[in-house]
């Protein structure tokens, strides 16, 4: 809890130190390109923040996960990040006058393959990015989505693995500024009125944070990127010819469990995702919201046996 504390209060993180490259690099390491970023060593300050910060937000799922990196996004190493942070600090300054004094900077978890988090980290979020949303009954606005950072688990699970099972998540500093609710489901693709700036789940305990396209990338700054292993969420959203434990199984193991209710729920959106009408990750986020993650937990810890 500390760690989640620090991290919320720092004014910013990437004011330390500049972290120190790794050598020799695992072979299984993810391997960005371009110079923007360095490895940061293990044990060191920044890395234990980055890595208790992750850990903490994954639940019981906590045990199971293994941090295979942590990667900072140096922001004066190279002209397109210096320019960058520069258009992230103009819009801070910006908002600070806005709203009497008070920018709003959090932090959020964005996940996405690791080739999407290279293109976002090369040339910034793009319409490619808000495609992802737009048809999501789950979503809350079409825009850029992040996830609250003591909520890690809820950005693991959608987030789309390697051959050897490596996932890769950005921690980004964001400009909320006044946020406005936004409810499920809704299209809404810009502010409401000029009062408001960004778009939450819920006023008085967001765990999901909307960025409109105007302001993607001008009010998101990615800051640190997060590899990791995890065997349980693997099983769950791994890709479909190794799966731990597969959609039809987890099916039959959760009707023994659930309400008619409950399980008429996940059977309507597992039948879209077979007609291809849903998308893998937004079954997951549907199976997610009605089981819970204890339940999930058990399931695939038993499965492993």
């Amino acid at each position: 809890m500390a760690a989640q504390v620090e991290i919320e209060d720092q004014e910013s993180v990437t004011n330390l130190d500049n972290g120190e490259i790794i050598n020799p690099i695992s072979d299984n390491a993810p391997n960005f390109s371009g110079d923007a970023t360095i490895l940061l060593r293990e044990a060191t300050f920044e890395h234990n923040l980055l890595k208790n910060c992750f850990l903490s937000g994954m639940g019981s799922f906590a045990t199971e996960t293994t941090i295979v990196t942590v990667r900072k996004i140096l922001t004066q190493r190279l002209i397109t990040t210096k320019a960058k942070f520069a258009v992230f600090k103009l819009f801070t300054e910006a908002m600070t006058r806005k709203n009497n004094g008070y920018a709003n900077i959090r932090y959020g978890w964005y996940s996405g393959s690791k080739e999407e988090i290279d293109r976002v980290i090369t040339y910034g979020f793009s319409n490619r990015e808000i495609k992802k949303v737009e048809n999501d009954v789950g979503s809350h606005g079409v825009g850029i989505h992040l996830v609250h950072h003591r909520y890690s688990l809820a950005a693991a699970l959608v987030g789309e693995g390697d051959e050897e099972g490596i996932k890769n998540i950005l921690l980004c500093r964001v400009i909320l500024g006044k946020p406005e609710q936004i409810v499920t489901g809704s299209k809404q693709s810009y502010p409401s009125s000029n009062q408001f700036d960004s778009g939450v789940d819920n006023l008085e305990n967001p765990r999901k944070y909307v960025i409109w396209s105007c302001n993607m990338n001008s009010y998101i700054l990615p800051t640190y990127i997060v590899s990791f292993k995890s065997h349980l969420l693997r099983g769950l959203i791994g890709r479909a010819r190794s799966p731990c434990v597969s959609f039809s199984v987890l099916m039959s193991i959760l009707s023994k469990s659930l309400d008619a209710t409950r399980m008429n729920l996940i059977l309507t959106s597992y039948d879209d995702f077979r007609k291809r009408k849903l998308r893998r990750e937004q079954l997951v986020r549907k199976i997610r919201e009605v089981v819970g993650d204890n339940l999930l937990f058990k399931i695939l810890k038993n499965q492993r046996r």
